[in-house]
């Protein structure tokens, strides 16, 4: 007898869990299709276990550091236990693991541990929504729901001729499994798991080669933010290129090394390192999953949808990286919410892309919304800007953080903020309030107005808001 829900949900990733949280506060009976484990990719492949070794890489840079605080070390006291930094990191999986299955209990969720594929219509539905799960000991088992969300998310997309092979080359997956560190690293690609990659096995002590073809690294975000980050890796000791094409058919590894021909402005150059990772961005797990039984449309390798997260078959909804866009778990728990709120005839907001903020974990952090300089100017904004640097505010010299700055950029004929980019300690944290004032529509006076308390980074804000008309006090 096939399983009967109001509300079925193909993924159990943040965008997945949030929507069936939200349809079960709502009154509706709901199942989740999980064909892994229960939180997706960020819980266990992603967001939580790459930064707990970033934290773990924090904290082993400052030790090294710790004479600069007055703090003398005896020579040889310090060394890195990588097995205690994969045990932590496993350990805080865990236990958010175990809290978000109480989660499920306590809101009376179902789940079905199983591959979901999407089928036609069945005797108890017309409508093209129900699924077939394959459990793990291959029996099959039919759900049958009046909605269906699907947020099958997606996997670190792989370049042709480098693909993980379990020894020299790997993606972002096999590297948080690494069971010891080695000693040298390519990096391809300079985008956000790039960059984050590169901060923290530096960190850890690895020598690293960070390779990206653009022009910049992270092409996203504004340009004086890359150009800080940049100036930042190649100060601790990353080795930073550009606008470099990598010669796949020339790759090697053998002997214990890899090594791969880079095309750059000045000629080819060999690359040699013990490890090789991939880090090109993700893609949508779009395959498999029954779109084929569906009038469900795909554009780019995503699904289409509306505002509020519909496919062209009105009752199946999609959500999170699956539907492209802002790929970030954050941005798939709003779409979450919003579809489940949409099936339950509730009228959620919708939320413009670009004022969801945008985070990036590395040493330093960065984070942001809205449009950058140039983008603003691409829109046809006549822009003003404020900058300051963390160097001008108390606390970060404190910290002995000084890296870094906050700008904000602002209309000039309406004053109205439209992006606001921070690279410093703790940006990940000082961006919400920024990213407050813009879904507020408040101008930097409005902003700089609030009593920011001192000494605190986050004055930072506060005098970069005042400084877009000139009146900074700080700097």
């Amino acid at each position: 007898m096939a399983i009967q829900v109001d509300v079925a949900v193909l993924g159990g990733g943040p965008g997945g869990y949030t929507a069936a949280i939200r349809a079960a506060q709502l009154g509706k009976s709901v199942a989740i299709i999980e064909m892994d484990k229960l939180g997706g990719t960020c819980l266990h492949k992603g967001c939580i276990p790459s930064k707990s070794l970033l934290r773990s890489a924090e904290v082993y840079s400052t030790l090294l550091e710790a004479s600069s605080y007055g703090i003398q070390v005896t020579e040889g006291a310090i060394s890195l236990d990588y097995d205690k930094v994969q045990e932590r990191k496993d350990q805080t999986v865990d236990q958010l693991y175990r809290g978000l299955q109480s989660l499920m209990k306590k809101n009376g969720i179902q789940i079905i541990q199983g591959k979901g594929r999407v089928i036609g219509p069945s005797i108890f539905s017309p409508k093209s929504g129900s699924l077939a799960v394959e459990l793990p000991d291959g029996e099959m088992e039919s759900v049958v729901s009046t909605n269906l969300i699907i947020a099958t998310g997606s996997r670190p997309r792989i370049l042709n001729g480098l693909m993980p092979d379990g020894e020299y080359i790997m993606s972002s997956d096999e590297a948080l499994v690494m069971d010891k560190l080695p000693k040298s690293m390519i990096i391809v690609g300079g985008g956000v798991i790039g960059v984050e990659w590169a901060s923290l096995l530096h960190d850890f002590g690895v020598q690293v080669i960070l390779v990206e073809a653009g022009s910049r690294l992270l092409p996203g975000e504004d340009t004086e933010v890359s150009a800080e980050l940049t100036r930042v890796l190649r100060g601790r000791g990353v080795r930073v290129l550009t606008g470099v094409q990598l010669q796949t058919d020339q790759y090697k590894g053998e002997n214990g090394e890899v090594s791969i021909v880079a095309a750059t402005q000045d000629g080819d150059v060999l690359l040699t390192a013990d490890k090789l990772l991939v880090s090109v961005g993700r893609q949508a797990n779009v395959e498999n999953i029954g779109l084929e039984n569906t009038d469900i449309r795909t554009s780019n390798g995503v699904i289409e949808v509306n505002t509020f997260g519909q496919t062209s078959e009105p009752h199946i909804y999609a959500i999170g990286d699956v539907i492209g866009g802002v790929q970030l778990a954050h941005a798939a728990a709003h779409e979450g919410l919003m579809a489940a709120e949409h099936i339950c005839g509730e009228k959620p907001v919708a939320i413009e892309a670009h004022l969801i903020p945008r985070c990036i974990y590395s040493r330093p952090e960065i984070a942001s919304y809205g449009l950058t300089e140039d983008g603003a100017r691409a829109k046809g904004h006549d822009i003003k800007t404020g900058k300051i640097p963390f160097q001008a505010i108390g606390k970060a010299i404190v910290l002995g953080e000084k890296d870094g700055f906050v700008k904000v950029i602002a209309d000039r004929k309406t004053n109205d903020i439209v992006g606001v980019h921070m690279i410093g300690a703790h940006a990940t944290d000082l961006i919400s309030e920024a990213a407050l004032a813009g879904i507020l529509n408040a101008t930097p006076w409005e902003v700089g107005q609030m009593i920011h308390p001192h000494p605190t980074l986050s004055e930072a804000l506060g005098e970069a808001m005042l400084a877009v008309d000139g009146k900074a006090i700080s700097f």
